[in-house]
């Protein structure tokens, strides 16, 4: 028991300073791009960065029970020798649990913008008008329970180096951060591009975070192109701001 105590700490602390670090690093790199593109959001930021605390305790919790389970008892499939599967499935792994967890994101992000469980789940989210590079797990801790067991629950079915597990947690805070900075990091060839065509920028997030009723998904466009729930990029200039209750998703 303490040992899974230890584990489950330890990872509730990593989330956390991850979340710091990253957000942190791309908030400065905000300040020296957009100089004043957050000056007035003190007061959003801090509550951003409130449920962000809380967020990572709910992320870190079966995180850490996972790992503990890995170490002590081998009970997912996390592998540590590199030859223990083809090294083809590498990437292979990383592409796939990408895929997974935003088919995943894309549907119970979607179902939270029903009326009925926007007020309960999903409007800390989109009360940060606009998002912040802070932003990232901004989430009620209903919404943070269902991003909390996706990449737990994957390696119980899906192989995966521990390395190739790292580069998927990588992506995901990455994507996660620069998709809410306020501002597109990413060049103009790649956004509206071949890749921007089926790759989710800031741009196609902003579209969402101004229209609500569009571009769910986190990673790929795949899922909003096939629901016909794909309404394009969007333009940082029409960002809504101000304090708040974030709007109705009606």
């Amino acid at each position: 028991m303490p040992a899974l105590i230890l584990s489950a700490l330890a990872m509730i602390a990593i989330v956390a300073v991850r979340y710091v670090i990253v957000s942190g690093v791309f908030a400065l790199v905000t300040a020296r791009r957009l100089p004043g593109l957050y000056a007035d959001r003190g007061a959003q930021i801090g509550r951003e960065i409130g449920w962000s605390f809380a967020a990572a305790a709910i992320y870190g919790l079966p995180a850490g029970i996972v790992a503990w389970g890995w170490q002590a008892h081998g009970w997912t499939r996390i592998y540590a020798d590199v030859n223990a599967m083809p090294l083809w499935w590498l990437p292979a792994s990383v592409l796939l649990y990408l895929l997974a967890h935003d088919a995943w994101f894309y549907w119970t992000h979607r179902l939270m913008h029903d009326p009925r469980l926007f007020r309960r789940m999903h409007a800390v989210h989109h009360q940060s008008r606009p998002p912040t590079a802070w932003t990232a797990m901004s989430f009620h801790p209903w919404e943070s329970l269902t991003g909390a067991v996706v990449i737990p629950t994957l390696v119980f079915v899906i192989p995966i180096h521990v390395a190739a597990l790292g580069i998927v947690l990588s992506v995901m805070t990455f994507m996660g951060v620069t998709n809410h900075m306020g501002w597109e990091i990413f060049p103009d060839r790649l956004v509206k591009g071949a890749g921007g065509r089926w790759l989710i920028t800031a741009s196609h997030h902003q579209r969402h975070h101004v229209d609500y009723r569009c571009n769910y998904g986190l990673y790929f466009r795949f899922w909003d192109r096939l629901c016909g729930t794909d309404k394009g990029l969007g333009s940082f200039a029409d960002a809504p701001r101000g304090p708040g209750r974030a709007r109705r998703s009606a």
